[in-house]
């Protein structure tokens, strides 16, 4: 019996190869691949996908396959006996060469009708609620037929004579380790729900080879949009117009190719188009449309530009609901025409940069490295009670999803993993230990944040130097008890000595934590150390290593602040981090400086503050996991606000004044390597404050005579060419707009980055009067300054130019240049 069913299962896989054609699309005067072309037979249709393959699967024989795109001829192409792969050329129609879109175009007329009734087929407005599991399998892999794998010899030219230099075995060891195994390979199966609160995914398993843990970034990385219903369609982390969005007519072109049935119902199949100019990376595709309701029943979108990236959306129609659900998405990634080396996941796939000789060269391994998503939905529940727990959370993992056995797999996968599948995850996972990668993934992670792990203690590499013109030279040490110590409890602290004043500083606190899902600490800190005066700080703000930081380089005027503090940090609220503090610290300025209030000089003051500092992020979301909560997907605009007030008649505090800060950001990226960014800061500061705390806007130019004696290092988001000590102000307001262009290759290692500045602030100082012993302007008739910098010229390091103009431009022209260098550490991140 068994063997009956051996050579059954046998016969029936070799029936399936004899009905199943596979083959290539291409246009015979490129030779390009065509990508959506349709192919079509008596027994059944294809399309071709972004290499323009296509694999036709038919129940019986054929004779023939009809091959048709749009502005092309169509060509009937006759299946031979034996034949597994067709090439089919196409040639273009000289009468459509150029798409001409007239009044009355069928396909502007449907796709009007589908944004019409968007809100009746999208499963998100038309339901009340569902939910639904979802197993997700992605790897990133080739295909050993298409390497050559052949052992080279490798010559160079030498005096006007070749000679031998070494053998090249590389595409050889690539095949040889492709046809056993991919390179990367992941598994995750998921339950999504939906109610009035939104949407929201738990993890119910995860298995990532080479990993016990997975990487958690990577698990939460989304490939594209959920909806095909999104007026803003994403495809790997960029937004594109929708094709069905209420604008769309006016951004695509749209044309009428066939009618398919799709799950015994028939579709139109529109092709889609960006009106952008022919070389510029713009969303096209394919919608199926089901010719009785205008919905999508089938989505196939694709960009075309320095990767060639294609979703392919398929839905299950619910003849109850008269509605189209989502069933399967599929994504996939290959090499698209680029200058620079991409990396993405991490730098798990790469694609090397073109070079001039591209089209010459031999093709390497990664013109052949793939990735590939392909998640199936199942077990599909509808308009029934959805009770969704903490629905702020976007992806929540549970705290057993890494450690699933074999049955919990096997429930979920469509079909059972293949030899190759399976040795991936021997071959990975035994690397992974062997190699200890886990343990040097931990150790990159903390010195990427400045922290050097020795033992249940991270050194923080913050204070081991710095410099600054008060206290010259600073050498310190300090750091953080690490997760090996505990997850509930932390030492921390630091000591420092500076060079120039002579004096030592130091801090030392604890905290418990309260609150595993918040993240929840209390904790306690003494601090005998010195802050630039009027400087800005929002207490929220994460910690950022640097190699350096430049600003501090040229401060000079510190106060000595010597600080009890307890506080409370904590994620409890949704899409927020903050931190509630009671603080008492007696402040000591280190320049000349008196503080007046009533008539009585103060040079010496104690002052007791509460204070709130909260970070909002409305837009991003967060994905909880066993560890702690990680922001997945970082979205703008982020709000940050902080309060401070001083306690009268507590614990001795001298002064009675208040201060509220604000800040707003706002980044876009382009899948080009542009980016802009805003950036907007305010702060208002009433009653009496001493200049201490108060505002200096961020100053960075020294009061030099010459342009070449104030040549410095720039900062991130301060003014180049405002003076330190120039300005203070209680209340005040700062705009920045910045705008970068993707690196530029002039010579092979100079490759600089172009970004455009633009920075303006108003101020006012209220009582000026109360601060005796230091001159200084305000800013009422308002501070502009403009630049250009060249960012990671070489190695890292850069150049920048800034000109002061408007009410506060200075006499002579010089005096309005700042000229600084910068340096970017770049860590192929």
């Amino acid at each position: 019996m068994k063997r009956y069913l051996f050579l059954l299962f046998f016969f029936t896989g070799i029936l399936q190869a004899q009905f199943q054609i596979n083959g290539v699309v291409k246009d015979a005067s490129t030779n390009k691949p065509l990508s959506f072309a349709t192919i079509t037979s008596s027994e059944g249709s294809a399309i071709s996908d972004v290499d323009g393959k296509f694999t036709l699967q038919t129940k019986q024989n054929i004779s023939s396959f009809i091959t048709s795109y749009v502005g092309y001829n169509s060509t009937n192409s006759i299946v031979e006996p034996n034949k597994k792969f067709y090439s089919v050329f196409l040639s273009p129609q000289p009468d459509n060469l150029n798409e001409v879109i007239i009044s009355g175009n069928p396909a502007v007329a449907l796709i009007k009708k589908v944004i019409q009734r968007k809100d009746q087929n999208n499963p998100q407005k038309k339901l009340k609620s569902f939910q639904f599991k979802a197993y997700n399998k992605l790897i990133v892999s080739a295909n050993p037929d298409s390497i050559k794998g052949a052992i080279d010899s490798v010559f160079t030219h030498k005096f006007g004579r070749k000679q031998f230099t070494k053998i090249d075995s590389s595409d050889y060891q690539f095949k040889k380790i492709i046809s056993k195994q991919h390179l990367f390979q992941t598994e995750k199966v998921s339950q999504f729900q939906f109610n009035e609160s939104g949407l929201k995914e738990t993890v119910l398993g995860t298995k990532m080879a080479g990993f016990k843990q997975p990487v958690y970034e990577l698990l939460a990385f989304d490939l594209q949009s959920f909806s095909i219903y999104d007026s803003r369609f994403e495809l790997f982390e960029t937004k594109y117009n929708s094709p069905i969005a209420s604008d769309a007519v006016t951004h695509y072109n749209f044309k009428l190719l066939d009618t398919v049935v799709i799950a015994g119902r028939s579709t139109f199949m529109i092709h889609f188009k960006n009106k952008k100019k022919r070389n510029a990376a713009g969303l096209e595709g394919i919608l199926y449309i089901d010719q009785e309701n205008f919905a999508i029943a089938k989505a196939i979108t694709r960009i075309k530009g320095v990767l060639d990236i294609t979703g392919v959306n398929e839905f299950l129609y619910l003849e109850k609901e008269d509605l189209w659900f989502p069933i399967t998405k599929n994504f996939k990634i290959v090499k698209g025409k680029n200058d620079d080396d991409i990396k993405i996941l991490g730098g798990t796939i790469q694609f090397e940069a073109d070079t001039e000789d591209f089209k010459s060269r031999e093709k390497v391994a990664s013109d052949f490295t793939y990735l590939l998503s392909e998640t199936n939905y199942s077990e599909i529940v509808y308009n029934v009670p959805v009770n969704i727990k903490k629905s702020f959370i976007a992806v929540d993992v549970k705290d057993d999803a890494a450690t699933k056995n074999e049955t919990f797999w096997y429930t979920y996968r469509k079909d059972s993993l293949d030899l190759r599948s399976q040795k991936t995850y021997e071959v990975l996972d035994s690397i992974s230990v062997k190699k200890r990668i886990e343990t040097r993934l931990r150790l990159g992670r903390k010195i990427i944040n400045g922290y050097l792990p020795i033992g249940f203690f991270d050194v923080d590499l913050r204070y081991l130097l710095s410099y600054n013109n008060y206290e010259g030279f600073r050498l310190g040490f300090g750091g953080i008890t690490s997760e090996k110590f505990s997850q509930k409890y932390r030492i921390e602290g630091y000591t420092a000595y500076g060079t120039k004043d002579g004096n030592f500083k130091y801090n030392l606190g604890g905290a418990a934590r309260v609150g595993k899902f918040s993240n929840t600490w209390i904790g306690a800190a003494y601090t005998d150390d010195v802050r630039e005066i009027a400087s800005t700080v929002f207490t929220i703000d994460k910690r950022v290593f640097k190699i350096y930081d430049p600003r501090p380089i040229n401060v000079s005027t510190f106060y000595n602040h010597v600080t009890w503090r307890a506080y409370i940090e904590t994620k409890i609220i949704p899409k927020t981090e903050s931190i509630w503090q009671l603080t008492q610290s007696r402040i000591e300025p280190k320049f000349n400086y008196a503080f007046n209030v009533d008539g009585k000089l103060y040079s010496v003051f104690n002052m007791t503050t509460a204070m709130v500092s909260l970070q909002w992020s409305p837009f991003s979301d967060y994905m909880q996991t066993p560890t702690g909560r990680l922001e997945i997907e970082k979205r703008f605009p982020k709000f940050t606000f902080q309060f401070t007030q001083s306690l009268p008649n507590v614990l001795g505090n001298d002064f009675t004044f208040g201060k509220i800060d604000l800040r707003a950001d706002y980044e876009k990226k382009y899948l080009d390597g542009q980016k802009t960014a805003l950036l907007m800061s305010a702060g208002y500061a009433f009653g009496d404050a001493p200049l201490t705390h108060l505002y200096n806007t961020s100053p960075n130019s020294l009061t030099k005579d010459r342009v070449i004696q104030r040549i410095t290092l720039a900062g991130k988001n301060s003014f180049e060419t405002m003076y330190f000590n120039e300005f203070f102000s209680s209340q005040y307001i700062f705009l920045q707009l910045k705008h970068g262009s993707k690196r530029v290759t002039l010579f092979k290692k100079v490759k600089p980055s172009l970004v455009l500045v633009t920075r303006m602030a108003w101020g006012n100082m209220e009582k000026p009067e109360q601060h005796v012993g230091i001159v200084y302007k305000t800013l009422n008739k308002g501070f502009f300054e403009s630049g250009i910098e060249l960012n990671q010229i070489y190695s890292g390091f850069g150049l920048s130019g800034f000109y002061r103009y408007g009410p506060y431009q200075l006499a002579r022209f010089e005096d309005n240049l700042s000229i600084k260098l910068s340096f970017v550490l770049d860590l192929g991140l």
